[in-house]
Parts: structure tokens; C-alpha cells; sequence
């Protein structure tokens, strides 16, 4: 399998596809656990839920759904804790790090297009000096990942039409809002990926295993896929 040739713009997912912030995540998960008086979760159970956002932590860490009298307290103590030290051990994925100084040299865009909310966002790109082109939070607009509405929306701010850029995730959602907004989906899967889920099942049209052939492919075109 051959990748799609070197876009024109690189839209990508936060966690756990341009930045590593499921340490922090853990951590205050495991908070959330002491402070019910729980023994804390290993790191890597933690890790296949980050992407499912804090509603998907608490009911890791408490066994409380949605519907539970205190799972709104629960997700407002793990994201109070969590932005206490939003960028305590997150750091870009490597070798995206070094990728990115070379695209931005080469003037090149890129942006990024999350369900995180823009309060925890903006301080964790701040703290590690990363700077897009657009930033698309869950709370810009009246939808959200899987809708395309984001993703079109940050294309037009970098000024680059949709079917010219790829969208970067690591969730099946990722894949679905990519296709809807008609540009290249690219599943990767060193993210967080839960155990049970396949991401070369995803409706991608190009899969990455690891982070350096993601890398290799945005800076070679028409590299072997893995």
C-alpha cells in the first residue's frame, strides 16, 4: 500500500496522535481514585481510555456511567486536577517534534482539530511552544469530531481547500469526520487505542503503525504505508 502524495496541509487530533498527554490524564485519574480512597489504575489501562475523553476516565476509575448522581462531581475533580498539570509530562510525539520545526521552516500549514475543550487546549499547546495555524476545540462550534464542520473550518483558516489537506487521528471518529469533510483520512496506531479495538479496521484511507512511518510518509510522498 502506497501513501497519498505530500498534502498541501496537515490537520491533526491532540491526544494521543500530535501530543502524548496521557501521563497527565493518568495522573489525575489516579487522583480522582485517592481521593475516593481507591488504589491508582496502572498507567496502561488508563492509556487505551484517554481518547474517550473525562467521561470515559471516570467511569474507568469509579465504575460511574453518565447517568450516575455523581459522575459530574467525579469529571469536574479529574479535570480540575488535570489542569492543575496540563503539561507536567506531555510532550509531542517523536519524531513529529522534529518534523514540525522542518514544515514550519518550509512555511508550510498545519492546524489541529479536537474534542479537547479550549480551557485545557491552549495551555497545554502554550506550554510546549507549539503554535498551528487553526486550533479547533470541542466548544468553537455547535458540533463536534465526527461532524466535518470542524475540520472545514480549519482548512479555511489555513487557507488550503479540503480535499488538499489530511486529517491525522486516532479514533475511528477521526476517520468518519475526515471522510465526511472529503480529505484524506489517516488512521495511526501508537495512540490511544483501546485493546479491543483494530485501528486498520477504521474507514481510513491510509494506516500508520508507528509514529516514524507517519513521519516518513508527510515527508517522503508514495512511501510504503505499515
Amino acid at each position: 500500500m502506497t501513501s497519498p502524495a505530500l498534502p498541501d496541509a496537515v490537520l491533526f487530533d491532540l491526544d494521543g496522535t500530535l501530543v502524548d498527554t496521557a501521563p497527565d490524564l493518568a495522573a489525575a485519574t489516579n487522583i480522582l481514585r485517592r481521593h475516593h480512597g481507591l488504589a491508582p489504575l496502572p498507567y496502561e489501562v488508563i492509556r487505551g481510555q484517554v481518547s474517550n475523553g473525562g467521561s470515559a476516565l471516570v467511569t474507568l476509575a469509579l465504575g460511574h456511567d453518565e447517568q450516575h448522581p455523581e459522575h459530574d462531581a467525579a469529571r469536574t475533580r479529574l479535570l480540575d486536577a488535570y489542569e492543575q498539570a496540563v503539561a507536567e509530562h506531555s510532550r509531542v510525539f517523536a519524531p513529529l517534534d522534529d518534523w514540525l520545526k522542518r514544515w514550519e521552516a518550509q512555511r508550510r500549514p498545519w492546524g489541529i482539530v479536537t474534542n479537547k475543550p479550549r480551557r485545557y487546549a491552549e495551555p497545554l499547546l502554550n506550554a510546549l511552544a507549539l503554535r498551528p495555524g487553526a486550533l479547533l476545540c470541542a466548544d468553537d462550534l455547535a458540533v463536534k469530531k465526527p461532524a466535518p464542520e470542524p475540520l472545514w473550518e480549519a482548512a479555511g483558516r489555513l487557507g488550503t481547500a479540503p480535499q488538499a489537506c489530511w486529517y491525522v487521528g486516532d479514533h475511528r471518529r477521526d476517520m468518519e469526520a475526515a471522510r465526511a469533510a472529503g480529505m484524506t483520512a489517516v488512521a495511526v496506531g501508537y495512540g490511544y487505542i483501546d485493546a479491543e479495538d483494530d485501528y486498520r479496521r477504521w474507514p481510513a484511507d491510509v494506516w500508520f503503525k508507528d509514529c516514524r512511518a507517519l513521519v516518513d510518509a508527510m515527508t517522503l510522498p508514495c512511501r510504503e504505508a505499515t
